[in-house]
């Protein structure tokens, strides 16, 4: 059985935000609760920084150009609410590179569950436009490199934050090579991912966007995962499982109006990583958002001890959202129907 591993690097205390909800103290009060349990079996490494190259995968050169550029000259806005200082491109090729170097450990054998606690964070983050916190799209990018270099055949992507991973969603849109999954609050920041986007040409179908709404909670997310993920999951068969894991669902979080605890992250993370041992597909998590600091650091220690064991949480009933979910999706999961 391969180790737990917790990849991590200093720069992503200087990626500085100033007066800004995605904060370094996100990652000190991560590291803290950490710390105080021990890091709770986890390895610690520092993540490498990306290559170019396989950034470029993802992102085109002249975006890499521009938001290197925008650093070297001492940082500026880069959208309203996206912020880049002079360290922030070193800062996020690390973070990129976590997300890769946790699926190269992932796919080899080396690693039997990983997590990238490092920032800024990438989900939202498109081919050519940084958005929403996001320069990188972290997850992306160790998903393509699974694809092209690490024996990968299919990655599966669940992305639980509270807000929709547009970037994520749009950048394997058209492709079977990523099945997306994303439950979310609608309405929300950035008012896309509803349950008609679905892909497009042989990607259709793979892009599986569960929207919940303004308090949803445990049982809610507890039912899609179990009732929709796992059913799909098992028809897909995939080779490596990551997590976009955001924390903002939490009931105590500024930013949005979801209900989840601790305990909600804690069972979503070991049904996940039961899931991955029953189809042998290893499991890692990226760091997304959360924005409460107490509950951020709460969630992803719960999240990591969960991921460890792989026992399967209690079963929950299809609630009516996931009934909904189902009946929609069937088309083309199969499983569903059933």
């Amino acid at each position: 059985m391969g180790r737990a591993l917790y990849l991590h690097h200093p720069l992503s205390l200087e990626h500085d935000t100033g007066d800004h909800p995605e904060q370094p103290a996100r990652i000190t009060a991560i590291e803290d609760e950490l710390e105080r349990r021990d890091w709770l079996g986890y390895e610690r490494e520092l993540a490498p920084a990306a290559e170019r190259s396989t950034i470029e995968a993802v992102h085109p050169s002249a975006y890499v150009d521009r938001i290197a550029a925008v650093s070297e000259q001492g940082g500026g806005m880069l959208d309203m609410d996206t912020v880049a200082s002079v360290r922030s491109f070193d800062a996020a090729l690390h973070s990129a590179g976590a997300a890769v170097r946790a699926a190269e450990a992932l796919l080899s054998g080396d690693a039997a569950v990983t997590f990238c606690g490092l920032r800024p964070p990438g989900h939202h983050a498109e081919a050519a436009r940084a958005m929403g916190f996001c320069l990188f799209n972290n997850v992306a990018i160790a998903a393509r490199r699974a694809l092209a270099a690490l024996g990968a055949e299919r990655v599966l992507v669940l992305d639980w934050d509270v807000h929709h991973g547009n970037g994520t969603n749009d950048i394997f849109y058209d492709s079977p090579e990523v099945l997306y999954f994303s439950i979310h609050q609608s309405p929300l920041y950035p008012g896309t991912g509803s349950m008609q986007e679905n892909g497009s040409g042989a990607g259709e179908g793979f892009t599986v966007n569960l929207p919940v709404p303004p308090g949803a909670g445990h049982e809610d997310y507890l039912s899609l995962v179990e009732h929709v993920v796992a059913p799909i999951a098992r028809e897909y068969r995939p080779s490596l499982m990551l997590v976009s894991a955001g924390f903002d669902a939490h009931r105590d979080d500024p930013l949005a109006n979801c209900e989840l605890t601790a305990e909600s992250f804690a069972a979503m993370s070991s049904g996940m990583r039961a899931l991955g041992d029953e189809l042998e597909a290893p499991l890692g998590f990226v760091l997304e958002g959360g924005y409460d600091l107490r509950a951020l650091a709460a969630s992803v220690a719960a999240t990591m001890e969960a991921a460890l064991d792989g026992a399967a949480p209690p079963g929950v009933t299809a609630g009516p959202l996931a009934a909904h979910a189902r009946a929609h999706y069937a088309r083309w999961w199969p499983a569903l129907a059933t």
